[in-house]
Order: C-alpha cells, then sequence, then structure tokens
C-alpha cells in the first residue's frame, strides 16, 4: 500500500528525548512502481528529529539480478543496498550510517546447496552482511497473504529447511524469522534444534487481525502471551519489538481520516511492547521502525515518540539496550 505524507502530516508532535541514540534495525529500501523508499526517503525519516545513529537493512525483493542462475538472483539485493550503505557511509548524506548491517535472503530450503548461495552474500557484503531472512508467514485464511517467499504450510519444520538452516551457525549469520502469532511456536522448536544460531523474532511475531482472526484479540492476545513466554526461554532468540501497525494487525489505523498520535499507538499496542521486554529483558529485545510497511499507519517522529513513552519507566541503562545497543550487538555494528 503507498504512503501518504500529507494524512501522515495532519499529527505533529515534539520529539522526545532528542539526544537518546537510537539505531533502527529494521527497515527496507526499494523502488517499485508507485512506491519509493530509497535513501533520500530514509534520510527524511530518519533525520526528522529522533537520534538515529545508524539502521539495518531487511531483504523486501528489492533489486534482485535480472540474470544468472535463479537460486542467486538474491545477491542483487544485497549488492544494491550495500552500495547505499557506502553512500551513506561517505558521510555526505549526513552522519547517520544507512544500512550499516544488511540482512539478505535465501532460499534455505534449497538444503546444503544453500551454502554458495551464503558465501555470494557475503563475497557482495563482506563488512556488512549480518544474516539471512527467509520469511514463513503462512495462515490458512484466504484474506491472509503468505509472505512474499511464497511458503508452504509448516515450512520450518520440514527437513529440506533445516538442512539448509544449519549453514547459517557454520558462516556466523543470524536469522530473521518473520511468522504469524500462531507459527510462534515453530519459532521456539526451531530454535531449540539450533542453539548455536542466533534467531530474532520480527514484528512479535505477527499478531494477526483480519481474515479469520478480526475481532479475536482478547483471545489470541491470551495465547501470543504464552508462547512470548515460551520462546524467551530459549538464549539465542532475541525481539525486535514493532512492525505491528501494519494492515494484518487489524488496527486499521490507515482507514481513518487522522493518522494516529503516540498515545493511541500506546494505548493501543504498548501491552505487547511491555510483555516482551518482561519476558526476554531490555538486552534482548530491540525498538524497529519497519518502515515504510508501517509508514501506511504512523509517521516517523510519532512512531519513535510511541516507543519512548513505552520506554518510560526504564532505568538510562535499560533504554541504552532497547534502543540501541541490543541492535549494535546482535547484528555486530562498528
Amino acid at each position: 500500500m503507498a504512503t501518504n505524507e500529507e494524512w501522515l502530516g495532519l499529527v505533529r508532535e515534539d520529539i522526545l528525548e532528542p539526544d537518546l541514540p537510537i539505531i533502527d534495525p529494521h527497515h527496507h529500501l526499494w523502488d517499485f512502481p508507485g512506491s519509493r523508499y530509497m535513501l533520500d526517503e530514509l534520510n527524511a525519516d530518519t533525520g526528522s528529529g529522533h537520534n538515529i545513529r545508524a539502521t539495518v537493512f531487511v531483504e523486501c525483493t528489492a533489486m534482485y539480478r535480472a540474470e544468472g542462475p535463479e537460486h542467486l538472483k538474491f545477491v542483487g539485493e544485497t549488492e544494491f543496498v550495500n552500495g547505499i550503505a557506502a553512500q551513506s557511509a561517505s558521510g555526505l548524506y549526513g552522519e547517520m550510517r544507512a544500512c550499516a548491517g544488511i540482512v539478505g535472503r535465501a532460499d534455505l530450503a534449497m538444503g546444503d546447496a544453500v551454502d554458495e548461495v551464503l558465501v555470494a552474500h557475503v563475497a557482495a557484503a563482506p563488512a556488512r552482511f549480518r544474516g539471512i531472512r527467509h520469511a514463513t508467514a503462512f495462515d490458512d485464511s484466504p484474506e491472509v497473504h503468505p509472505s512474499h517467499t511464497n511458503p508452504t504450510k509448516g515450512l520450518m519444520d520440514t527437513a529440506k529447511f533445516r538442512a539448509g538452516f544449519v549453514h547459517l551457525a557454520k558462516r556466523d549469520l543470524s536469522f530473521d524469522a518473520w511468522v504469524y502469532h500462531h507459527q510462534i511456536p515453530e519459532v521456539t522448536a526451531l530454535a531449540r534444534a539450533f542453539p548455536e544460531t542466533t534467531i530474532i523474532l520480527d514484528h512479535f511475531g505477527g499478531p494477526l487481525g483480519i481474515g479469520r482472526h478480526a475481532g479475536k484479540r482478547p483471545e489470541i492476545f491470551a495465547q501470543w502471551m504464552s508462547d512470548i513466554v515460551e520462546l524467551s526461554e530459549c538464549p539465542n532468540v532475541v525481539a525486535k519489538i514493532g512492525g505491528i501497525n501494519m494492515a494484518v494487525n487489524g488496527f486499521d489505523w490507515h482507514k481513518r481520516a487522522m493518522p494516529p498520535t503516540s498515545d493511541e499507538l500506546v494505548a493501543a499496542t504498548g501491552d505487547y511492547y511491555l510483555h516482551t521486554i518482561d519476558a526476554f529483558g531490555p538486552d534482548r529485545c530491540m525498538f524497529e521502525s519497519n518502515f515504510p510497511v508501517d509508514k501506511l499507519s504512523c509517521s516517523y517522529p510519532v512512531l519513535w515518540n510511541a516507543f519512548k513513552k513505552i520506554a518510560k519507566g526504564f532505568s538510562a541503562e535499560e533504554k541504552q539496550a532497547l534502543f540501541h545497543d541490543t541492535a549494535k550487538r546482535v547484528y555486530r555494528l562498528a
């Protein structure tokens, strides 16, 4: 869905704690028909008042190679993003370092053959490539689209997926898990089977609020809370807290005459953040923007104001972890 800058501009807020250092560990870049989010757009958002020091790019089907072996076409995205990162690292675009870490795509269901893809990604961005996201989000409801990877149901439990997954630790690469809420136990099983691999749970594990899940938020939340606690018992798992303002989450911010304020975001979603932080601890949680996907619903300044309001009861050290240090450690950023 296209974002509406004029609509987002209807809500403006003073920036809270403008000096607090932030690493945004989850955003995308793309140039699709009718939707463009490149370095200029990213810099406009990250430069809108909050102290964003660096970012991590996560795969999104941008700039795949047009030629060559099918399984290596994903490497084109890493080549593209590494070039953007080099632009940013020149300092000509400001102090913020865009794409200091890169998470790419590979088909882990290739089994052992996926190692060739991993090697190619690292070669394309040796100073920045940090991990793989093979999105596996799948739901039986026809109203809920599967991930852009078009996964089959239960993919993470299959022998072929796990045969590819084992190569991540061998290459010192992490795994970003993008699933829907009822798949969180699959992530837990994967984390237990591969304790040597760092797994990052994206977007709270995707609590759904549309299709067959519409109108069932209380019961879904109760089960989600239990699943998050069980997952947090795996020491190799960390959580990205954010990415809950997408259309699939069912809050319908994008359908309103006015975009939400930070207070409204906190009131609607704050319990997801506080429960996850309570389960994992601040040193295993990192606030994320998921822009420009969440930009469908709210502006960058308002979103990070909401994060700061959620974190107001935490100590300075805990805030440092939530906003900066967890992301720096997990993605091994300079």
